[in-house]
């Protein structure tokens, strides 16, 4: 069910054929992840922060396939639950936490603040997915280095070089591109893609929702 997915992604974009390898490495990555229980910290900025928002939005509800709660919560959620509620993957988009992120970086240092909020949250069985155009934002590059030491697994998903985000990732997937327009032109069908792809393996019919 996944492989059709990247098999439509590169029909659709065939430039993304160099990148084919590393989307599948990215999705065993975060099969592992949410497997081993763990959680998905997303970090960005700019247009990137927006990425990693609508990334989550795929995740936690329903995004092409429906994510209905199995019959098995059915004793211990009342009926209007069930029929609301919907399965999801635990991830969470650190832009969006704008209260941390002004009392930091007011007190502290700006270029250290998804750091911090790796620190805080982060654990060994957690994935950080790094979004940056260029592979060189500091704030990043920072919070790369706290997952490092907190052993979490890191997935970057970037421009052409990759700059200096790539040789902190266990996985860096590397789009063609290298103006920031063009390059987050192609972040999103790659990140829809991956989506899919975790939606159909843990949610298709075929499996058990986790």
């Amino acid at each position: 069910m996944q492989s059709k997915h990247l098999d439509v992604l590169l029909r659709r974009y065939p430039q993304l054929m160099p990148c084919k390898l590393h989307i599948q490495s990215a999705f065993t990555l975060l099969c592992f992840c949410f497997r081993q229980k763990g959680k998905v910290l997303l970090a960005g900025n700019g247009g990137s922060a927006s990425d990693a928002d609508h990334i989550a939005g795929e995740l936690l509800k329903s995004f092409a396939g429906p994510k209905c709660l199995s019959k098995r919560f059915t004793s211990s959620l009342s009926a209007d639950a069930m029929k609301n509620l919907q399965h999801a993957l635990p991830v969470i988009p650190l832009p969006n936490l704008t209260g941390i992120i002004s009392a930091f970086c007011n007190d502290c240092s700006p270029e250290w603040y998804f750091a911090q909020l790796v620190w805080g949250l982060g654990q060994e069985q957690d994935a950080l997915w790094c979004l940056s155009t260029s592979g060189d934002s500091k704030n990043i590059l920072r919070a790369a280095e706290v997952a490092r030491v907190k052993k979490m697994t890191i997935l970057g998903l970037t421009g052409e070089s990759g700059g200096q985000m790539k040789n902190l990732c266990d996985v860096c997937i590397c789009v063609p591109e290298t103006e920031t327009f063009k390059v987050q032109e192609l972040h999103l069908p790659v990140y829809h893609c991956l989506c899919l792809m975790l939606e159909s393996y843990f949610f298709s019919t075929e499996n058990d929702p986790t």
